[in-house]
């Protein structure tokens, strides 16, 4: 079953007219480039296939086109929908300037009358709301127009795993550059770079509350699901004392709005003392001591097992085998996290696997964003907005509600309808004969569309 966002970034409006490390990659051997397997390809690893990728696919053969995703060069989106990116606010003001910005208008409000109180604080917040829907709207641009889609792949993943909430404080003001800056430009880089930048970005700090962490006032948040849910895993063989060492060492780091300096380190919140964390002792470095611990769990095998999984429930299935696991958890040590090289190992596994706003789109503009998003929070999948820090869940079996299906096939039927021809045939060849003999019945090139955007062979991934 796929996820929300896997079904709507390919289906909903379907009527609608930093660049990363680059480790040494062997090309990727591919036994079979039949076009009903490049196609299932291109579905497992891109949002979805369009007569565009079907094409490059075709041109580079399966190996080809998978290693020049793992290495991409800088994506250029058509002009138009890169004009449309560079207008948003989010991409003409930095962090610093929004944030100083945002606390300055928080002092005012609590100096404020009373009266004026309410105005005040609503102009803010339809700004706060307006930043964030400019954050929703860019990441789907990119999702649908962009050439690389493995890297958009991973920027959702990463953005999943290290999730924040974008309705905690002020973090619709945070949130497109967590994205931008601590997500994007690691996706396809070293894992140990992804967990040193989100620790220190401002919306990890908020989220997870590691901004009021501090020596005599520890708050463990943060020290748990970095280590639960961003590394060793919940088996991953760490104690409560080994979560009480690491809040100690995470303390001292805050932020500061108003000089526009975000993250920050302050020594007087800081615990000087030794601690001792996962079996090792940590001195009392100060800022230092974080490097030391995220060092520590970025190299722990726990985190390769943990993150090798993840990945693999990803793209490959909801319980992987343990041989891929490991694999992939080997490539992930041998490497020192290199992303890039856990996924070639993955991609060139025998595991591996031998769609429609993209695939009716295709390059044509999406002229607004808002009803894929408001699909997206009606299928429970609201970008930037899982309340906890698990992330979505990436299993099948978490999206087969009833409720889920009947919203999915009310959609489906909402876009069809709007199709004036029937979409591209080419993804086709995958459908059962029962769902073929179905399509044959279809009475007007709408009821078709509806009837292949509800099969079961589109629901999966």
């Amino acid at each position: 079953m796929r996820r929300p966002l896997l079904y709507a970034l390919p289906l909903v409006l379907a009527g609608c007219a930093g660049t990363p490390r680059q480790p040494s990659l062997e090309a990727i051997a591919w036994p079979d480039d039949s076009p009903a397997l490049q196609l299932q390809v291109l579905n497992r690893v891109s949002w979805g296939a369009s007569r565009s990728s079907a094409a490059e696919i075709a041109r580079l053969g399966t190996g080809g086109w998978l290693t020049a995703q793992l290495r991409p060069s800088p994506a250029t989106l058509p002009a138009d929908i890169q004009a449309r990116v560079d207008e948003m606010t989010i991409s003409r003001r930095s962090l610093a300037d929004l944030g100083a910005d945002l606390e300055s208008r928080r002092r005012a409000l609590q100096k404020a009358p009373a009266d004026e109180r309410k105005a005040e604080r609503q102009a803010l917040n339809e700004d706060l709301q307006r930043l964030a829907r400019e954050a929703q709207t860019r990441m789907l641009l990119r999702a649908l127009y962009s050439p690389n889609q493995l890297e958009e792949q991973m920027t959702w993943f990463w953005m999943n795993h290290f999730s924040v909430f974008q309705f905690k404080g002020p973090l619709r003001a945070l949130v497109a550059d967590y994205e931008e800056r601590a997500i994007r430009p690691q996706v396809l880089g070293r894992f140990r770079d992804l967990l040193g930048a989100t620790a220190r970005h401002p919306a990890m700090l908020i989220y997870l509350d590691n901004a009021r962490n501090s020596a005599g006032r520890l708050n463990e948040n943060y020290a748990r699901e970095l280590m639960e849910l961003h590394t060793l895993g919940v088996d991953g063989g760490y104690t409560q004392a080994d979560v009480e060492a690491l809040a100690r060492i995470l303390t001292g780091w805050s932020l500061d709005l108003a000089s526009g300096e975000l993250a920050r380190f302050y020594p007087r919140r800081h615990d000087f003392s030794t601690k001792v964390f996962l079996g090792r002792t940590v001195a009392g470095q100060g800022a230092k001591e974080l490097d030391v611990a995220l060092d520590m769990l970025a190299r722990h095998p726990a985190t390769a097992r943990f993150v090798s999984r993840k990945l693999a429930m990803f793209f490959v299935a909801d319980e992987p085998s343990d041989a891929l696991v490991a694999r992939m958890a080997q490539s992930f040590l041998d490497s020192g996290g290199e992303i890039p090289v856990v996924l070639r190992t993955m991609f060139a596994s025998p595991e591996f696997a031998l769609s429609s706003l993209r695939l009716v789109l295709d390059e044509r503009p999406l002229p607004d964003a808002q009803p894929v998003i408001g699909a997206l929070a009606r299928m429970g999948e609201p970008l930037y907005a899982r309340a906890t820090p698990d992330g979505y869940p990436l299993t099948r079996a978490d999206w087969a509600s009833p409720g889920q299906l009947a919203t999915r096939f009310e959609i489906a039927r909402a876009i069809a309808y709007r199709v004036p021809a029937r979409i591209w045939d080419a993804p086709l060849g995958q459908l059962s004969p029962a769902t073929r003999e179905t399509l044959a019945q279809a009475s007007s090139p709408q009821e078709w569309n509806l009837l292949v955007l509800s099969s079961p062979e589109f629901m999966v991934r």
